[in-house]
């Protein structure tokens, strides 16, 4: 008897198995839908993105080439046309060429804004350090000390590829803030610097600052010394987004 109640007992398992099946069947093929379609538009999206670097690469290349063959003024609207578009990285460069065109037109305001922009979209914190950095010193004439402070000091750390530029724009912003005392002490450091980054040519600006500053010279050396600070040029493009195209970037980055 016992066999008998254990037998039914199976054949009723087995059925409610079944039952159970059939009513996930519908669940189980929808999550595997759900997959395939998930799957499917990561593989566009991530297509897409692709076809709009490559587009955004050629365009920037294009309009680097009008820039040196026709001026800059004359690729702005191609700059424009990649910082409207949807590739992040070139986006940012396009916006960084575009502020360097509105500096040398004298419209700073309009400058820092593009400068700004390019901060914002930059998908690298190297090229973004960068744009923040030309922000600043396009505002040294006219910001006050606490506004340049306030952006040259997160770039100033040890871990900031431009941190001795930082250091450096934050010594002639102490100068023409009337802090003479300040800005020698930090020439100093910039002269004697051992940072790997400080270059021959941040040393020399450093050491002729203070002899300047000794002199009692030093009301003229603000507009002369920022004039003649060159900033690096942006990054090679490898170091900006995995999606960008590896194209030289010959850019005018002053």
């Amino acid at each position: 008897m016992v066999d008998v109640f254990d037998e039914v007992e199976e054949q009723l398992r087995s059925e409610r198995y079944q039952s159970l099946a059939m009513k996930s069947l519908p669940w189980l093929g929808a999550l595997a839908a759900v997959a395939v379609i998930g799957v499917g538009g990561y593989w566009g999206w991530t297509s897409y993105q692709t076809d709009q670097a490559n587009k955004a690469s050629e365009s920037y290349q294009t309009a680097l080439e009008t820039a040196q063959k026709q001026g800059p003024d004359k690729a702005f609207g191609q700059f424009k046309a990649v910082a409207d578009g949807g590739a992040n990285g070139y986006k940012a460069l396009a916006l960084l060429q575009m502020g360097d065109i509105r500096l040398d037109q004298n419209k700073t305001k309009e400058a820092v804004g593009y400068f700004d922009a390019a901060a914002k979209a930059s998908p690298s914190p190297v090229l973004g350090d960068l744009a923040r950095l030309k922000s600043a010193f396009a505002l040294m004439d006219t910001a006050s000390y606490k506004d340049i402070e306030s952006r040259l000091t997160p770039l100033a750390g040890e871990k900031s590829p431009y941190r001795v530029y930082a250091r450096e724009a934050m010594a002639f912003a102490k100068l023409q803030a009337g802090d003479v005392a300040g800005a020698r002490a930090d020439f100093v450091i910039l002269a004697n610097s051992l940072d790997t980054t400080t270059s021959e040519a941040v040393r020399q600006r450093a050491q002729a600052a203070m002899q300047m500053i000794d002199s009692g010279s030093a009301k003229e050396l603000g507009a002369a010394v920022k004039a003649a600070a060159a900033l690096p040029p942006p990054p090679p493009l490898s170091q900006l987004a995995p999606a960008m195209p590896q194209q030289p970037a010959a850019s005018n980055a002053q």
